[in-house]
């Protein structure tokens, strides 16, 4: 991995521990990219799963043996359970701060900071931050598109809600044939049901776009949001709803029942009662662009702000100076 420029050597450093997975990672860079923008981070990104830490440096904080390449970091970010023993492993460096994203199995005392859902029901305290949902890479967009265009993310069976196919397709058929003058994009999950996915693709026709993850890139729900004048999210998964409310779009929930004691239902439902997202029963104020809220929901901004105003970041360049992308491993 080459050095950082002289340039970037002034800017502060930032570790992104990531196990890979999808959701994690998005969180990662999320938060890491509010960071390079708010000030001017450079960002580097380490895969935790390639580098073994036995326990014992996790619990005596010692440091294994990282690539020679890798500028000392300011902080240290991790997302995932697979990354925590790199993290605590990296606790006492020299002049380093450590951030956790989601609730940890460890004593909190551990690490400078956490990010932790108001769904994860943890204490208030002065080292964590809670967020409305989870963090993730979507920008709120400055105006939503006049065209009558909507999306529809159709996720599958999870722990937190029982799923039917049938209730879903339903929902789904129902609003097409009641809105027919719009354009109709259909997404499916990777937990999307075969079947399922292809009683969607049957609907596929001059108005109805069907996609799959695999036709997909990194950047597809972002552009897709942008060019939306509303959403229909199934409500399993809590980083797909909060993705689409963050956008600012109007957003609407496909209704399906929530399992008892489910902390991501409770997660969902805290946003609909903070009037982020519209229920099934509300697809008229939805679709006539009628859901509004006092304001943005924009996890990403306010928690990297959060981590700026806590010291746990230098801030050794202002806010819209040049920005800097790290190397990416």
């Amino acid at each position: 991995m080459p050095k950082p420029s002289d340039q970037d050597s002034a800017a502060p450093v930032v570790w992104l521990l990531t196990d890979n997975k999808p959701g994690h990672r998005n969180q990662l860079k999320g938060l890491g990219n509010r960071l390079r923008v708010l000030a001017g981070a450079s960002l580097y990104w380490i895969d935790a799963s390639g580098i073994k830490v036995p326990l014992w440096r996790t619990l005596l904080a010692v440091a294994p043996h990282m690539e020679p390449e890798l500028p000392h970091p300011d902080l240290v970010i991790a997302a995932g359970s697979g990354t925590h023993r790199l993290l605590l492993s990296l606790r006492k460096l020299r002049g380093t701060r450590t951030l956790v994203i989601m609730k940890p199995g460890f004593p909190l005392s551990l690490v400078s900071g956490a990010l932790i859902p108001a769904h994860d029901r943890t204490q208030r305290d002065s080292r964590v931050f809670v967020t409305e949902g989870v963090v993730n890479t979507i920008t709120p967009l400055a105006k939503i598109t006049e065209k009558r265009e909507a999306l529809l993310l159709v996720g599958g069976p999870s722990p937190h809600f029982d799923w039917e196919d049938d209730v879903i397709f339903g929902q789904v058929s129902h609003l097409i044939g009641q809105y027919t003058d719009w354009r109709w994009t259909i997404s499916s999950s990777r937990r999307t049901p075969e079947a399922l996915r292809d009683r969607l693709d049957e609907l596929a026709g001059l108005r109805i776009t069907v996609v799959h993850p695999q036709q997909t890139h990194e950047d597809w729900l972002s552009h897709q949001l942008s060019a939306s004048r509303a959403v229909w999210v199934t409500p399993d998964s809590m980083s797909m709803v909060c993705e689409a409310a963050t956008s600012g779009v109007p957003t609407g929930l496909f209704e399906l029942s929530a399992r008892p004691g489910s902390r991501v239902a409770e997660g969902v439902d805290r946003l609909v009662r903070e009037g982020y997202i519209g229920q099934w029963r509300d697809h008229a104020s939805v679709m006539a662009g009628k859901v509004s809220h006092a304001h943005t929901l924009w996890e990403a901004n306010r928690a990297a702000r959060w981590v700026l105003e806590q010291g746990l970041l230098p801030q050794k360049h202002k806010a819209n100076q040049r920005h800097h992308k790290g190397t990416k491993r």
